[in-house]
């Protein structure tokens, strides 16, 4: 089991754009791990933490991008709640992969990390 009070300690000490690059980071990788099939678990601690990195970062930003996260937090949970049903039906599991690269770019885009 993961130590999320010592992850937490670490993740708040970046600052907000560093913690959305991180979170699109997390959003990527599960994109990415969706299409292996030995992925399934890595994927679901994906999802757990991307969870926590959105409750510890939403309240320090806007409303507008604090709605977004929520949002994304919402359908991670979603998937979460059904990860079973999920992960044995390839076309959903392809929906994860398309919705969170989705978020990883917009987050990306957000944090400002890849403008010059």
């Amino acid at each position: 089991m993961k130590n999320w009070a010592a992850i937490r300690e670490r993740y708040l000490r970046d600052n907000l754009q560093v913690r959305l690059g991180g979170l699109a980071a997390d959003l990527r990788r599960i994109k990415s791990f969706s299409s292996q099939e030995t992925s399934r678990e890595v994927i679901e601690s994906l999802i757990e933490e991307s969870k926590y990195f959105i409750e510890w970062t939403a309240p320090e930003e806007g409303i507008e991008t604090a709605g977004e996260l929520v949002a994304i937090q919402i359908q991670l949970a979603f998937w979460q709640r059904q990860w079973e049903a999920v992960w044995r039906d390839p076309d959903r599991r392809r929906q994860v992969a398309v919705q969170s690269q989705i978020w990883s770019d917009r987050l990306m885009n957000l944090s400002g990390l890849l403008q010059d």
